[in-house]
């Protein structure tokens, strides 16, 4: 198993800067893709980017040229938020997968609230 926990959220204005990190710890050996899922209230749960061990990237169109996702392999992986919007409120939760593709994850954190204020 895989245990992910997630720190950075917080509260921050339109167009100001968060950076979100996740620490992977168990069977650490086992990650290949690692990742950040969001979910505002009401709305279905989105891949925002990812990043493989190949290194291949993944963003959302909502948040290309804002964010940018990057990784320590197996160990941790981060989110750079820039130029936050209002729309980008949401509980983000950091994702890794044993597979070295961005379509589907197996492991979860617990989420950490973003909320940026207008």
């Amino acid at each position: 198993q895989v245990q992910l926990v997630e720190s950075g959220g917080g509260l921050v204005q339109a167009g100001g800067s968060l950076r979100l990190s996740c620490t992977a710890s168990g069977s650490i050996f086992s990650i290949n893709a690692m990742g950040w899922y969001r979910q505002a209230p009401g709305k279905q749960r989105e891949l925002v980017a990812a990043i493989t061990n190949g290194g291949r990237l993944y963003y959302a169109d909502s948040v290309k040229g804002r964010f940018t996702v990057s990784r320590v392999p197996r160990t941790q992986v981060y989110l750079q938020m820039n130029s936050l919007k209002p729309e980008d409120t949401a509980v983000y939760y950091c994702a890794a997968s044993p597979w070295d593709y961005v379509d589907e994850f197996k492991y979860w954190g617990q989420g950490t609230q973003v909320t940026v204020s207008s």
